[in-house]
């Protein structure tokens, strides 16, 4: 189920063009159609991990194919951009169950620990793989058929997902009696609805519209409720000093720029390659191949590369990668021929799972108590989810289209989605030392398993 969850993400962008022109909406439908998905995926994905240790990993990861199931049919039959749009969110519902409870049924089901190591790099890799076949077999499948098998294509691979997990997962009962945090959770999903919805609408709505300033005052406000709430709960959402830990505030940080930087690239390019260069959907998949090809290899050799490198340096290469791609997109006339800019983004690609996933967990590894690696966890894929909300929607601000072009000012999101890059390596630097000190970790690490009992 994971490599459907992670199949969505990137297969979808190469079919903008021809669902929008099917189903209309507007100016910010390409938008939503991505953003409605990982919205609801980062909204949702710290309350998985909650859900699952109450009402059983299996009950819920059964339940979350089921609805992610049903979700993929409603957007293969689709008769309006608002059907669309919601049943992408409601896929995005099922896959903060799915995602974070896979991780937890691995580390619950696989004793042994070199063999849990080599699990979990599996899952990560298989993330990556995902990614890496998502726009080929989205550009195949549109020219061959239609944007709707995109979602038809998920059927067989849930049912089958469902089946495995029924199988290999025996019932059992629940010992965690820790309560929802619903107030928080509503606080949560109401900034960033508020904030994406501001956004997104507001270049097409006017910024000084009262619906967006109406937006825009739920975010702020409930971001405020949100930490007074968080502080004073004795079960939060987050819990208490989590983020005050350095490594998990650095691998939370990289994870958002990472997923904002290749998020903000895939929307501009996918419009700019099918709207100003007329390439179909096929071609459009296959000069992301470099991207995405090697963000699938370099998932699957992230673990390895850490453990014979260390994880800072790690990171700080993939950073460096992806800095360099981006500023090399910077210099390229994407109307020449296609190899001057298929290394730069073979290079953007590689960046991101050198410098987050796995190898940012590893980083937090000797910083967090195992009681609160799940949360930890859980945070930093929440901030790598919003990364890819925030980088469409200030990718469409940085260049949004005109009517005689799909978009403009290209170099203004690759430029600051670099600057994102570079900002990222500056804090790996400064947060994670060689040699860190011995108290730190140690107090913090009192302070999450008091809020976390």
């Amino acid at each position: 189920m994971t490599f459907v969850v992670y199949l969505d993400t990137s297969i979808t962008p190469v079919a903008l063009p021809d669902i929008v022109g099917d189903v209309g909406g507007g100016g910010t439908a390409a938008q939503w159609i991505l953003d409605a998905y990982t919205l609801a995926f980062a909204c949702l994905l710290l309350t998985g991990g909650v859900l699952g240790d109450r009402l059983g990993a299996r009950r819920v990861l059964l339940t979350g194919t089921v609805v992610f199931t049903i979700a993929s049919i409603i957007c293969a039959v689709a008769p309006s951009i608002g059907v669309l749009v919601a049943a992408r969110a409601l896929q995005g519902v099922a896959a903060a169950a799915l995602v974070p409870l896979s991780v937890a049924a691995l580390s619950t089901h696989i004793r042994q620990p070199r063999a849990r190591a080599r699990a979990i790099g599996l899952w990560g890799g298989t993330a990556g793989v995902a990614l890496a076949v998502g726009p080929l077999l989205g550009g195949l499948l549109v020219t061959a058929l239609s944007w709707r098998a995109l979602f038809w294509i998920n059927i067989p691979i849930c049912l089958l997902g469902w089946w495995c997990l029924r199988a290999a997962l025996q019932p059992g009962r629940t010992a965690s009696d820790r309560r929802m945090d619903v107030p928080g959770q509503v606080l949560f999903v109401a900034a960033g609805c508020g904030a994406t919805l501001a956004l997104i609408e507001g270049p097409h709505r006017g910024w000084s519209s009262p619906f967006i300033l109406g937006c825009a005052a739920v975010a702020v406000i409930a971001i405020a409720a949100f930490t007074f709430w968080e502080n004073r709960t004795a079960t939060p959402l987050l819990p208490q000093g989590l983020l005050r830990i350095p490594q998990v505030a650095v691998a939370c940080s990289i994870n958002f720029l990472g997923l904002f930087g290749l998020y903000g690239v895939l929307f501009v390019l996918t419009l700019y390659f099918q709207r100003d260069l007329g390439l179909s959907p096929l071609n459009t998949g296959l000069r992301f191949l470099p991207l995405f090809g090697m963000l699938g290899i370099a998932s699957l050799l992230a673990a390895s590369v850490a453990r014979r490198l260390g994880t800072r340096p790690t990171m700080l290469t993939g950073l460096f990668l992806i800095g360099t791609g981006l500023v090399g997109l910077v210099t390229i006339d994407f109307s020449a021929p296609p190899a001057v800019y298929l290394v730069a983004l073979g290079l953007l690609g590689a960046g991101i799972p050198l410098s987050g996933g796995v190898v940012a967990v590893a980083a937090m590894a000797n910083a967090v108590p195992a009681t609160a690696m799940g949360a930890a966890s859980g945070a930093m894929n929440t901030f790598r989810q919003f990364g890819a909300v925030f980088g469409v929607a200030v990718a469409a601000l940085l260049s949004p289209p005109t009517q005689a072009t799909a978009v403009t000012h290209l170099s203004a999101t690759f430029l600051v989605a670099a600057t994102g890059a570079a900002l990222g390596a500056i804090l790996t630097v400064r947060t994670l030392r060689p040699k860190p000190t011995a108290t730190q970790p140690k107090t913090v690490s009192l302070s999450i398993h008091s809020a976390t009992r």
